[in-house]
Parts: structure tokens; C-alpha cells; sequence
């Protein structure tokens, strides 16, 4: 019996046989006729083609919509701020009034003192404030030379003199002051 053992061990090492582990089958589907597919591919790529329209058309409604709401932010932007200069021109208004009533020119003073202020407190609420010129080094970002002063007493190119005031929106210069720059006076020679 030991023998036909071993014969047999010797027959399977010189002949292995793959051991298949059991799986379970799949199943495989019944075919369908090829017209049938062909109808559910095309049912499938015209049912892919109407939602790809739909969702163009949406995006094309987006992208007018997007550009109405521009348009109009544009348009009607800077409402705010002109209602609150509508408060500045009824100010002038009633200075103009009041100097017609009464002639005395200290009344009109103030009440164009009062006007200035509220303009200049409504500017400051936007974002816009004056570029302090004089004293200061002339810097062409903020300011526009207009004329060169010979001067002893101050630095050179020192803003000495201001023509017009220049301003600020929030972190660019909208209008550069006018000035006029001080040059060092040479020594004389004797």
C-alpha cells in the first residue's frame, strides 16, 4: 500500500493538477436584439442631450441676469451718496435765502461754514480725504508741481505752497494737489 502511495505522489508532482475553488457562477444576462439597444442608446443620448440644453439655457439666463444686475449697480451705484448731497444743496439753498433776507455777510459765513462741514463729513463717509501737502515731502503720487520756490529755510523739494487741494478715494489718488516745491538756495560766492 506504501507503494501505490508513493506512485501516486510521484504522478502528482510530475503532473499537477490545478485545483479549481468553487465559485459561484455568474449570471450572465440574455442578449438583447441589437434594434432594442440601439432605441434604449438613443433614448439615453436624447434624454443626456435635452438636460445638457437645459442646463445651457440656465447658464445663459445666469450670465444675462449677472450682467443686468452690473448694469444697474453701475446705473444707480452712487444713489447713496447722492441723497446725502441732496442735504449739502438744501444747505446752500437756505444760506442763499437767508442772504437775501438778511445782508449780513457774518450769517452767510457761517452758514456756508456749516454746508462746507456737512460736505466734507459726507465725502469722508465714501471714503474720500484730502492729501496733506504743505510741510510735506513732494511725492508725485499725491502731488503735481506746478512751480519751484527757491528757499533757505525748509528742506529740499518740500511742498511750501498749495494751489489746489488734492484727494484720496480710500487708497488711490483721484486728483494730486497742486503745489509748489521748495529748490535749496545755492550760496553765494564772494
Amino acid at each position: 500500500m506504501e507503494k501505490r502511495e508513493m506512485k501516486d505522489l510521484e504522478i502528482k508532482e510530475e503532473h499537477p493538477v490545478e485545483e479549481k475553488k468553487e465559485e459561484p457562477e455568474e449570471v450572465m444576462p440574455v442578449e438583447q436584439p441589437i434594434e432594442e439597444r440601439v432605441r434604449e442608446l438613443e433614448a439615453e443620448l436624447s434624454e443626456s442631450k435635452e438636460r445638457y440644453l437645459r442646463l445651457y439655457a440656465e447658464f445663459e439666463n445666469y450670465k444675462k441676469r449677472v450682467q443686468k444686475d452690473k448694469e444697474e449697480m453701475l446705473k444707480y451705484g452712487t444713489e447713496p451718496l447722492l441723497q446725502e448731497l441732496l442735504t449739502v444743496l438744501d444747505n446752500l439753498e437756505m444760506a442763499v435765502q437767508h442772504a437775501e433776507k438778511d445782508v449780513s455777510a457774518e450769517s452767510l459765513l457761517q452758514g456756508v461754514e456749516l454746508t462746507l462741514k456737512e460736505f466734507r463729513k459726507i465725502l469722508n463717509k465714501y471714503g474720500i480725504s484730502e492729501i496733506e501737502a504743505v510741510g510735506k515731502p513732494f511725492d508725485p503720487a499725491y502731488h503735481h508741481a506746478m512751480s519751484q520756490v527757491e528757499r533757505s529755510d525748509v528742506e529740499d523739494k518740500t511742498v511750501v505752497e498749495e494751489y489746489r487741494k488734492g484727494y484720496m478715494f480710500k487708497d488711490r489718488t483721484i486728483r494730486p494737489s497742486l503745489v509748489a516745491v521748495s529748490k535749496k538756495t545755492e550760496p553765494e560766492k564772494n
